[in-house]
């Protein structure tokens, strides 16, 4: 649903985090902004701005995707998963159990692109998981404990749907 009484600006519905909300908008609004100053969901960071570093990252229709590249018009007909819609998500419990947590600035965006990658390739391999990290960037940190992590969900996913 769109609408508008300033020519400049439109109040939209976005579905995030399976909820809907009002945002108003400008056409040039990205969705970090909008989740940040908005919807108060501040997990996905602002840092580099231009799609470099994943700290933004979120879900979008299924996809990961850097929310400071992603114009919020274009979100509005779409499904948005934040990691405040991950609270029960083993990523963020295995990053912990990991020790995959410098700083935290970066965390939130590598556990959505995680969360994705375990969704999407259940049976993920080394390889895999290498490319799908290299969308993030952490200054902290190597990235073998976020590995470990990643490793970890998926060997109890893998236990949890193995017949007995």
């Amino acid at each position: 649903m769109i609408m508008s009484n300033d020519k400049s600006k439109k109040l939209v519905q976005l579905h995030v985090n399976g909820k809907t909300h009002d945002a108003t908008i400008r056409s040039a609004d990205t969705l970090l902004h909008t989740l940040r100053e908005q919807l108060g969901l501040t997990a996905a960071k602002p840092a580099c701005e231009n799609g470099d570093c994943g700290a933004c990252t979120v879900i979008i229709d299924g996809q990961p995707m850097h929310s400071c590249l992603s114009l919020t018009i274009e979100t509005v007909h779409q499904s948005i998963t934040t990691n405040e819609g991950l609270l029960d998500s083993p990523l963020q419990q295995a990053f912990v159990d990991n020790w995959a947590i410098q700083c935290g600035y970066c965390t939130s965006g590598f556990i959505t692109n995680c969360h994705a990658l375990v969704e999407q390739h259940p049976d993920a391999d080394a390889a895999l998981i290498d490319e799908w990290l290299a969308s993030n960037l952490c200054r902290c940190t190597g990235y073998q404990e976020i590995k470990d992590a990643v490793k970890s969900v998926l060997r109890m996913k893998k236990d949890q749907t193995s017949p007995l």
